[in-house]
Formats: structure tokens, C-alpha cells, sequence
């Protein structure tokens, strides 16, 4: 029966040898199989042209290869890809291919909906399903890889966990599949080229700079004020703002890595002087960058974009203040691919 088959992609290399070692075969077998799944994606044991008949039906008696599969693509007029990518429990989760004229970004789900509750944000929601395991996260970056390779002639060249989900709220998982993405044994991706962005975990933050990781960082943060920012993103009102400093002042002392801020301003929430000011201060603690991101409705109406005015006085003042700040456009908006507008609607 399929349900008492294994996931062939829970095991680790040296679990694959055993196993081969166990059924009378030779050890570096479970090398070419760890490789056929690891660095070229296989997605069916038949793939594994330089593995015997035999061996190839012993596998699919014993195991599973629980892959995605893209249920349906959306292409927006600024060449934006959105995929719907079905798991193998039925479940859908969304991930986002985002071109520019220089780089292929991939923007990837760690979770079936999402375990925080920010009031502007689609993808909230939708209760948190389940976690992502790493496979799964891995074939979305395989399949953006793809898309980037057929519509636009060149390899991905980065990766942002912004898509689905709250990346430290599955950390194990995240942390392995980014294990597989940037190892000589998997996709050999520089962790230079990928960006995990989390609402701010405390206790995780401070995990990872203890477990020196060599990915970057990005904060969604929106206010730096506490009574704004729990009025936006109630989960605020157990890791307020005191703590997430310090859990990022552990982690540039730790890491020495500038620590980006991910920040959209609204009309009549957070587009005031003493808005620009409580950012200022909350940034010169260490060496920082801005993205002031534009906003991309979800139909209620509470969230407006901020006027073009507040967004200029945003960056005169950071820029005064000798902070890195960028204004980001909405890439995907027609087909509901930018921030904070996944939501499953296919």
C-alpha cells in the first residue's frame, strides 16, 4: 500500500547507504541515488538511467518520491510568474518567479498558510495548515529554476523566504532545505543569495546567529512604535519590540551582518513624523538597510498605500540619517503575487 511507503527524501545519505548496504548491495549505490534526488531533482525512480531495472522497482516498492507539482502558473504583465503548487497531500501553497534585468529572484512558502495573524497580510488568513518539509521547499526553488531557465534564458539567482508562511515557525525544516540548496551535493546556490525574512521571533533569531548561518536577514517590521505595530501585527504583543532589538543586537554582535528592514507605510497608520523618527532610532543600533515596500491591497479597505509625499519624507529622513533605504515596487500586483497577497485563490 502507497501510505506504508517511505519518503525516500527523509533520509539523510548515510541512511541511503545503510539501507542498499542492508538489501546485500554496495554502499556508494545509496551516493548516486542521494544524487539523482539532490542535485538533479529527480522525480520518478525511472530517472535514474545509471541504476539497474531491478534496483529501480526494489526502490518504488520501498519508497516514495513525495514531489510537487505545479497545478497551475499565472504570468502578470510585468513577466512576474505566480505558481500554485500542489503537495502530495492535496494541499496548496504559492511561490513567485520575479525577474528583473539582472537577476531571477525565487520567492518561496515555508508553511500551508501561516502561523502569525498580521491584519495586512493575505496569506494570515489562511490557518496555518502544516509546516513545509525541506523537499518541498527545495522542489519550489527547482521549479522556479526551470521557469527562469525556459521564459528567461538564465539560471535563478536568488531566494527570498517571503512567499507563504513564517520561515522561523519551521526552522528545522527551512534550515535543512537550505542545507540541500546551497551544498556542492544539492544545488550548489551561494547562501550569500538568500534571504530569510521573518515578523520578528525573538528566541529563533538569536538560534540562528548561534548557529551561524550564512544566509541574510530581513525583519518585517512596519512600525517602531509598539502600540502601532500590535495594532497591525497582534503576535507583536508577545515579542514586542525591546525584545526583538535585542535579539537583533545578539545577532549582528554575532554575525556582523548588516540586518535589512522590510516596511510598508500606510495612510493615517504609520505615515506620521513621530513614525519616521521611532524607525530612525530603532535602526542605528547596527548597521541597517530599509526597503519601504509598496503596499498591495487585500480588498478590505482598512490598508491604504501612503501617499507619495509620506513615502519621499520616509527616505529624506533615513538618508539624513546616513541609513540605506529603497523604495521597492510591486512586482506581480495583477495576478496577486506581490507581498503580502498569498492567498490561494486559484
Amino acid at each position: 500500500m502507497q501510505t506504508q511507503k517511505r519518503d525516500i527524501r527523509a533520509l539523510t545519505k548515510e541512511q541511503l547507504r545503510d539501507f542498499f548496504v542492508a538489501e546485500g548491495d554496495k554502499a556508494f549505490r545509496g551516493n548516486q541515488v542521494y544524487e539523482w534526488l539532490w542535485q538533479k531533482s529527480a522525480h520518478s525512480f525511472d530517472d535514474m538511467t545509471n541504476i539497474s531495472k531491478e534496483t529501480r522497482a526494489m526502490l518504488e516498492a520501498n519508497f516514495v518520491i513525495n514531489h510537487i507539482k505545479v497545478d497551475s502558473m499565472q504570468k502578470s504583465s510585468d513577466g512576474t510568474i505566480k505558481n500554485a503548487v500542489k503537495l502530495h497531500d492535496g494541499l496548496i501553497v504559492e511561490s513567485v518567479l520575479i525577474p528583473t534585468k539582472s537577476r531571477t529572484t525565487a520567492c518561496v512558502s515555508s508553511q500551508v498558510g501561516c502561523s502569525l495573524d498580521c491584519k495586512f497580510c493575505a496569506t494570515a488568513r489562511l490557518k496555518r495548515m502544516r509546516n513545509l518539509n525541506p523537499d518541498e521547499i527545495v522542489d519550489q526553488v527547482v521549479a522556479i529554476d526551470k521557469e527562469s531557465r525556459l521564459y528567461y534564458n538564465r539560471p535563478l539567482s536568488n531566494i527570498v523566504f517571503m512567499g507563504m508562511g513564517e520561515p522561523l515557525m519551521n526552522y528545522n525544516n527551512v534550515l535543512k532545505a537550505i542545507d540541500k540548496i546551497t551544498s556542492p551535493e544539492g544545488l550548489g546556490m551561494s547562501p550569500k543569495r538568500i534571504v530569510v525574512s521573518t515578523s520578528g521571533v525573538p528566541k529563533m533569531i538569536k538560534k540562528m546567529a548561534d548557529d551561524e548561518v550564512k544566509f541574510k536577514l530581513a525583519v518585517s517590521l512596519h512600525s517602531a512604535i509598539d502600540e502601532v505595530r500590535t495594532s497591525i501585527m497582534p503576535f507583536n504583543e508577545t515579542f514586542p519590540l525591546k525584545d526583538l532589538r535585542e535579539a537583533l543586537e545578539y545577532w549582528y554582535a554575532k554575525t556582523k551582518n548588516r540586518i535589512t528592514y522590510e516596511y510598508v507605510v500606510w495612510k493615517g497608520i504609520n505615515d506620521q513624523q513621530k513614525d519616521i523618527k521611532a524607525l530612525v532610532d530603532f535602526c542605528k543600533f547596527a548597521p541597517s538597510k530599509v526597503n519601504l515596500i509598496e503596499y498591495n491591497p487585500i480588498d478590505d479597505g482598512v490598508f491604504q498605500q501612503a501617499n507619495s509625499e509620506a513615502i519621499d519624507r520616509y527616505v529624506s529622513v533615513l538618508e539624513q540619517n546616513n541609513i540605506t533605504v529603497t523604495v521597492r515596487r510591486s512586482r506581480g500586483k495583477d495576478i496577486d503575487a506581490a507581498c503580502g497577497q498569498l492567498a490561494n485563490k486559484s
